[in-house]
C-alpha cells in the first residue's frame, strides 16, 4: 500500500485549489479523481452536445425520495463542475455568516465570521482570475484589496439594460467574472468573449477552472500525483475509528488501497456524503464521522429559475453574463426578509431553447424569440433542513430527498424582475423559460449544491470543525461546498476556493510545512 502525506479526493474548486496550496511545501500529495480530462473537441463548444443531449454530464442514476430516477446534471473530470461553471465568482455577503431571519424561517450563523474568511477571499481572486469593480454591488462586503483584474464591460444590449436600470433607481453592477481576458489587448488575450462559455468547458483554457489554474500548476511539482479514472468507494479506519488507515480505490477494473496521514474528501457536497455514509463500520455504524447524525442532511443547493424576457429590442449579445442586480439581496421596503440575487445566463441560441420547446410557441420561431431576449438568473436562498438530504439506496446508490423551502422570497424576487422589465420595452409578461422545460431549476440541477457535512463547534450538532476536520476522525477534512451551514444567495464556488486555502494553511501548520508561495496582491 503506497503511503503519502496527503490523499484529496476530488480536483474540483475545493480540493483542486488546495491541492495548489500544498503543492509547493513538497510533501507527498496524491490526487485522485474519479473522472478523465475533459476531451478538448468541438462539441465542447456544440449547444447541441452540451445542451440537449448532455454530452458531458454523468451517466450515473440516483433516486428522489419516491425512488424514481434522477439524471443529475453534474460532471465527473479533472476540475470538477468547475469546467463547466459560468465562472461567476462572489463573496458571500458579511450578513452572511451571522443569523438571518427570512420569510420561511432561520438562515443559521457559521462558526466563523467573514472577516476570518476574507483574506483567503482576496487570494482565491488573485489566483482565480476574477475581473471585478470594488464599490459597485450596494451589498458587497468590505475587501482588504481591489480586484487584480478590471470590470468585464458590458456590450451594447447590455449596457442599455444597465442604464435603464440605474435610471429605475437600481444600482446594477457588474459580475466578478473569474476568466482570462485582456480587453486592452484582444489580439493576445486568451480569452475571445465568446457564446459558449456560461455551462461549458473552454476550449482555449480561457475559464479559470480549478484544472486550469490549480491542478495542472500542482502537478508540476514533483511531489505531486494524479491518478484519474479512480473512484474512491470507502474510507477504512483503524481499530479505534479515530483516524482513517486506507482509501479504497476502484480503477481501470481493479481495487486499489492507498494511505495517507492526512485525507482530504472534496467529491462535492452530495458525494462527499455518499462516501461518508458507504464508509460506515463497526465504530461509525451509522457513517463515518456521523456520531452526530448530520451527515447528508441539511442539503441545499438555492432556489434557482431561469427567465426570458422578450424584448422588442434585438440581443445581439455574444457574452451577456456581465450584469448582475442585488438591491433585493436583503429585501426592500415593501418585504423586510431576504429575496436574492439577479445576473444572467449565457447567452440561449435556437438550439438550446429547442431542449424542452413545445412544438408551437405562438407569434414567433425559437430563433426570433433567442434573437430578443435577455436571459436571466434568479437565485434565492433555501434553508438548511434535516429531512432535505443524501441517502443510500439497497444498492449503495444515491437517493437525494428534497422539499423546497423559502420560497416566498424567491416568487417575490421574479415579481421584482418582472415589474422592472414592464418599464422597459419588454414584452408584457416574462417568459419562463420553464413553460417549455419548468421554470424552477429542477432537482437534478445540483450545480450549487452545499450543507451536507456541516462544520460547527458543537460535535452534537455538526460533522467538522471549525478548521473542517471531522470531530470524530483526527486525520479527516472536508473541503468542498459539504461544509456550508447556510447557502446565501450567490454561486458558493469562490467560497469554497476560499476556504480550500484557510484549512489548506491549517493542514500546512499540522504538517511542520512552510507555507505555500504566497499570490502577490496589490493593497
Amino acid at each position: 500500500m503506497t503511503h503519502y502525506d496527503v490523499i484529496i479526493i476530488g480536483t474540483g474548486a475545493g480540493g483542486g485549489t488546495l491541492a495548489y496550496h500544498l503543492a509547493p511545501s513538497g510533501k507527498r500529495i496524491l490526487l485522485l479523481e474519479r473522472g478523465d480530462y475533459v476531451r478538448r473537441e468541438k462539441d465542447n463548444w456544440s449547444s447541441r452536445a452540451v445542451n440537449v443531449d448532455a454530452k458531458y454530464h454523468t451517466k450515473e442514476v440516483w433516486q428522489d425520495k419516491n425512488g424514481a430516477p434522477l439524471h443529475p446534471h453534474t460532471n465527473y473530470y479533472v476540475g470538477g463542475n468547475t469546467k463547466f461553471y459560468g465562472a461567476a465568482l462572489f463573496r458571500l455577503r458579511k450578513e452572511d455568516f451571522g443569523e438571518i431571519r427570512h420569510h420561511g424561517g432561520i438562515s443559521p450563523a457559521w462558526p466563523i465570521t467573514y472577516d476570518e474568511l476574507e483574506p483567503y477571499y482576496t487570494k482565491a481572486e488573485y489566483l482565480y482570475h476574477v475581473h471585478g469593480e470594488r464599490g459597485a454591488d450596494p451589498t458587497e462586503p468590505w475587501a482588504s484589496a481591489p480586484y487584480r483584474f478590471p470590470r468585464v464591460q458590458h456590450e451594447g444590449r447590455i449596457q442599455q439594460l444597465h442604464d435603464d436600470l440605474s435610471a429605475n433607481g437600481l444600482r446594477p453592477f457588474h459580475v466578478p467574472l473569474g476568466i482570462m481576458l485582456d480587453e486592452s489587448n484582444p489580439r493576445k488575450s486568451r480569452c475571445i468573449r465568446c457564446e459558449t462559455c456560461d455551462g461549458f468547458p473552454c476550449l482555449m483554457h480561457a475559464k479559470s477552472d480549478a484544472q486550469v489554474i490549480a491542478v495542472d500548476p500542482a502537478l508540476e511539482y514533483p511531489n505531486v500525483t494524479l491518478l484519474t479514472n479512480a473512484k474512491v468507494t470507502r474510507l477504512l479506519t483503524g481499530p479505534s475509528g479515530r483516524e482513517v488507515t486506507a482509501v479504497a480505490v476502484q480503477r481501470h477494473g481493479a481495487d486499489e488501497v492507498y494511505s495517507a496521514d492526512i485525507v482530504v474528501s472534496s467529491c462535492g457536497a452530495i458525494n462527499s456524503a455518499a462516501l461518508l455514509l458507504r464508509s460506515a463500520n463497526e465504530r461509525h455504524p451509522n457513517g463515518l464521522a456521523n456520531g452526530s447524525g448530520v451527515v447528508g442532511r441539511h442539503y441545499m443547493g438555492h432556489v434557482n429559475s431561469v427567465l426570458l424576457a422578450i424584448s422588442k429590442t434585438p440581443n445581439p449579445t455574444v457574452f451577456q453574463k456581465t450584469l448582475a442586480v442585488n438591491d433585493f439581496y436583503f429585501g426592500d421596503r415593501d418585504f423586510e426578509y431576504p429575496m436574492g440575487h439577479i445576473s444572467f445566463v449565457g447567452k440561449f441560441d435556437a438550439v438550446t431553447l429547442s431542449a424542452g420547446a413545445p412544438p408551437f410557441v405562438p407569434g414567433m420561431t425559437l430563433d426570433i424569440m433567442a434573437k430578443h431576449s435577455l436571459d436571466f438568473w434568479l437565485t434565492s436562498e433555501d434553508l438548511p433542513d434535516p429531512d432535505n438530504r443524501v441517502t443510500l439506496g439497497r444498492d449503495g446508490n444515491i437517493v437525494l430527498s428534497y422539499r423546497p423551502n423559502n420560497e416566498e422570497g424567491h416568487k417575490r424576487l421574479i415579481r421584482k424582475l418582472e415589474h422592472l422589465l414592464q418599464h422597459l420595452d419588454m414584452h408584457p409578461r416574462l417568459i419562463p423559460r420553464n413553460l417549455f422545460v419548468d421554470t424552477r431549476i429542477p432537482l437534478a440541477g445540483v450545480a450549487h449544491q452545499n450543507g451536507t457535512v456541516r462544520f460547527g463547534r458543537d460535535p452534537r450538532t455538526s460533522a467538522l470543525d471549525a478548521n473542517c476536520k471531522a470531530h470524530e476522525v483526527e486525520n479527516l477534512y472536508v473541503v468542498d461546498g459539504s461544509f456550508f451551514p447556510s447557502s446565501g444567495a450567490v454561486n458558493p464556488a469562490l467560497t469554497i476556493m476560499a476556504n480550500a486555502l484557510r484549512v489548506g494553511d491549517h493542514i500546512l501548520e499540522r504538517l511542520g510545512a512552510r507555507a505555500a508561495v504566497p499570490v502577490e496582491i496589490a493593497r
